[in-house]
């Protein structure tokens, strides 16, 4: 049985090889770095998600390994994914299982069939060649920084050129319109990128050819539709195990701030201790999305266990500090943190930390807060975007009934 080990670093997902496999040499060619001396794909987060990496693999056995910030290993997923004969994996599998697809399409490639010879051996373990120049690369990033673009969003950017490029085998100057096409496509069918990666893609490759090379192929390329999901919330009930079943008190105070200020994971991750008012009750959000200041509430319950955070593990800078010394906690450890104190409390909803976020914006609601002071608290650009909440808070919080509710025996 041929194993597959995704090891989790900080930044990146790394995919060891251990021994030849041309089927999933050619799966990840366009989506991964080749490195050659460690003999390894990486992967970057900002390109593409564990999930959908889990789903390209459905039909590989997983091993993963996560390195935590804090010494802590943790190794799952061999016993908690489908064996290929009849063993059945444990009904405790702490990983969603992907669905499997039919055989030899999990990718849109089909196998090739073995044995290969020496040529072909060589032939197919090589990546595709680069056709996006260290030049452009550097005058894509050069135009970004001077538009004081965030750093996450350069590195988007300069990936998915370098991916389109890869992928059609052409350099910027040859490219079509069809082989955009072609390549949004690829991204749908192959890998299944949700709308928004795929509205990603679309302008990082758009902003290149406009604004540095000063031709455009996407002009007549619509955008897919965004899909329009309601955002996952827990109940307080749930919000009051999940915080009371998480015993370390770094991890709860970070549960605590992203719930009760409706921060995002990147935000509360970033805090340092000036940040923090004990005085005022409030917390000031440095350059949040869209590089924008903003301030929002800190509860009565989080400034007193902030304070004595702050004391007992004498903090100066960063209110959650990470590996190395110097560097907040990463955005991967804080995920990490949520996933198990849900599995500690037992709730079996599917949420990430970000459903605090929802969480944090439905319960105000619920409680009577107005909308527009619910906006400027999350950092929303319109109020469009906060009222989808309305869509997920209990009718009967904001006190509207069903007519069958109020139909009396006087109506019949």
């Amino acid at each position: 049985m041929d194993l597959v080990y995704l090891f989790y670093h900080r930044d990146r997902i790394e995919m060891p090889f251990y021994g030849f496999d041309p089927v999933l040499f050619k799966r990840f060619a366009g989506i991964g770095d080749w490195a050659p001396l460690s003999r390894c794909f990486v992967f970057f987060e900002e390109r593409i998600s564990s999930g959908v990496l889990r789903r390209l693999l459905a039909d590989k056995p997983i091993v993963e390994v996560n390195a935590g910030e804090e010494g802590e290993t943790t190794v799952s997923g061999f016993f908690k994914r489908p064996w290929n004969d009849r063993n059945a994996a444990p009904a405790s599998a702490a990983l969603p299982l992907p669905e499997t697809p039919p055989h030899g399409t999990s990718s849109g490639i089909k196998p090739r069939q073995l044995p290969l010879n020496d040529a072909e051996c060589l032939s197919e373990s090589l990546s595709l060649p680069e056709k996006f120049s260290a030049e452009w690369k550097d005058r894509l990033e050069a135009e970004l920084r001077s538009r004081k673009y965030a750093g996450q969003t350069i590195r988007s950017y300069i990936y998915y050129n370098k991916a389109f490029c890869r992928h059609i085998q052409k350099r910027p100057e040859e490219t079509e319109l069809e082989d955009f096409r072609n390549y949004l496509s690829y991204l749908d069918k192959t890998l299944d990128l949700s709308a928004s990666s795929m509205n990603l893609a679309i302008s990082s490759i758009k902003f290149f050819y406009i604004n540095v090379m000063k031709r455009n192929i996407t002009d007549k390329q619509k955008r897919p539709r965004q899909d329009k999901k309601l955002p996952g919330v827990l109940s307080r009930s749930e919000i009051k195990l999940l915080l009371d079943s998480e015993k370390n008190p770094k991890h709860r105070l970070l549960l605590m701030l992203a719930y009760s200020s409706g921060l995002r994971v990147s935000e509360v991750v970033a805090l340092k201790k000036d940040h923090i008012d004990l005085t005022r009750k409030t917390i000031l959000v440095r350059l949040g999305k869209g590089r924008k200041d903003r301030y929002t509430l800190l509860s009565d319950r989080a400034a007193a266990f902030v304070e004595q955070y702050c004391q007992l593990y004498k903090i100066e800078d960063w209110l959650f500090p990470g590996q190395p010394a110097g560097q907040h906690l990463s955005i991967r450890s804080a995920q990490n943190i949520f996933d198990k104190a849900l599995q500690s409390a037992h709730i079996p909803k599917q949420a990430s930390i970000h459903s605090l976020r929802h969480t944090f914006a439905t319960h105000l609601l619920e409680s009577g807060t107005d909308i527009r002071y619910i906006q400027s608290l999350l950092g929303h650009a319109t109020l469009r975007t906060t009222e989808r909440y309305t869509h997920v808070a209990r009718k009967d919080a904001l006190r509207i009934q069903s007519p069958l509710d109020n139909l009396s025996e006087k109506d019949t």
